[in-house]
């Protein structure tokens, strides 16, 4: 017994000082911020840890504009106008319901009983409004995951009530998406059946058949930890990159599926080189370079691409993926860290540090 807690505990020393051998065979050396071996932000046009929009994944500042006059206003109409001049079916609609919801939501949880008076105020004043309860309905989505436990009374006391919203959302704009794709985070919370949970999908496919973002919320429910496996979920990631037509980020998909089954603990040094996690990176980058450069869900994908990229060590195409997504991190796999900026700023020195180690340099980076 001995002998095995001893084989334990060198694997779990393995698994924390490995990394660090390996930069250091590799030439990188990490330093502490603020020494003056540090890489400087300034020298590749990168913005500061501190000015980090953590909001969103990408630019968007026709929301920013109305999301700085509603907080500081109160007033509601402002978002009310951007939504209705939104397009149903495409993915920036989804994600401004998703910004204005957590805005209303963090600033509840910074000021109980007070925050987000603004959506209260919009779902009493105009409670015909697509808008206003498509926000709220993903506002409770949000509440429920940010302020219970899964499985708890309180939890699953909020979903029941995102649950009625989302069919009152659904009513008032028939042909959108938005509420159904907020119902399929509802159900993985829920625990609907595999059954209920295809319903849902059913309707949100037949109005946005390649809606990322709808892709990803059905993924965490088919996922090892809700209420699929490994294989559900790779399949479903696989099938829907197949059907994907040119352009499209759904071939990105597979890699998302590989990001929610990474193990806790990796102790083989060559993982994130191995053939799935390489084809699955290799889908993601064919995909970006075939994609719209104004996708909207571009910024989601080099994201992700910034971790898998720097942790297989192909530096100077993590940072080409940085050059492009630098100064908003609202997406995975920051977003999931209780200090997304600090995190990804790790990320970005580590893939400088790469880079430089192997002859790079700001002259050299393509921007």
């Amino acid at each position: 017994m001995e002998i095995l807690w001893f084989l334990i505990a060198l694997c779990m020393l393995t698994a924390v000082i490995g990394p660090f051998v390996l930069r250091r065979r590799s030439g990188i050396r990490q330093v502490a911020p603020g020494s003056p071996d540090a890489a400087d932000p300034d020298t590749y046009g990168f913005v500061r840890q501190e000015e980090l929009d953590i909001r969103l994944p990408g630019p968007d500042q026709d929301l920013l504009d109305v999301l700085e006059v509603v907080q500081r206003t109160q007033d509601w109409r402002a978002a009310s106008q951007l939504l209705a001049g939104t397009p149903k079916a495409g993915e920036v609609r989804w994600q401004r319901v998703q910004a204005f919801a957590g805005a209303a939501s963090v600033e509840l949880q910074q000021q109980p009983g007070v925050g987000g008076a603004w959506l209260r105020a919009w779902r009493l004043d105009s409670p015909k409004d697509a808008g206003g309860a498509q926000v709220h309905a993903e506002f409770l989505v949000q509440q429920a995951w940010r302020s219970s436990t899964a499985g708890t009374d309180d939890f699953r006391i909020i979903l029941e009530e995102a649950r009625t919203v989302c069919g009152e959302a659904a009513l008032l704009s028939p042909g959108d998406p938005v509420p159904y794709i907020a119902e399929l985070a509802v159900g993985r919370g829920l625990g609907y059946s595999h059954e209920q949970f295809d319903q849902v999908w059913a309707k949100v496919i037949d109005r946005a058949p390649e809606h990322m973002g709808a892709h990803l919320a059905a993924l965490h429910y088919w996922c090892e930890k809700w209420h699929g496996s490994r294989e559900e979920a790779d399949h479903f990631a696989t099938t829907a990159a197949a059907r994907a037509p040119q352009g499209s980020l759904l071939a990105a998909l597979p890699l998302f599926a590989v990001y929610e089954h990474l193990p806790e603990v990796n102790l083989v040094q060559s993982f994130y080189r191995s053939q799935v996690v390489t084809k699955a990176m290799e889908g993601a980058l064919f995909a970006v370079h075939a994609a719209r450069p104004d996708d909207p869900m571009l910024a989601h994908v080099r994201h992700l691409l910034v971790l898998f990229l720097v942790r297989s060590e192909r530096w100077a195409e993590a940072m080409n993926q940085v050059v492009h997504v630098d100064g908003h991190i609202g997406a995975l796999p920051w977003t999931l860290s209780g200090d997304p900026a600090a995190d990804y700023t790790v990320y970005r020195n580590l893939a400088v540090a790469g880079y430089e180690a192997n002859g790079g340099s700001p002259a050299t980076l393509p921007h």
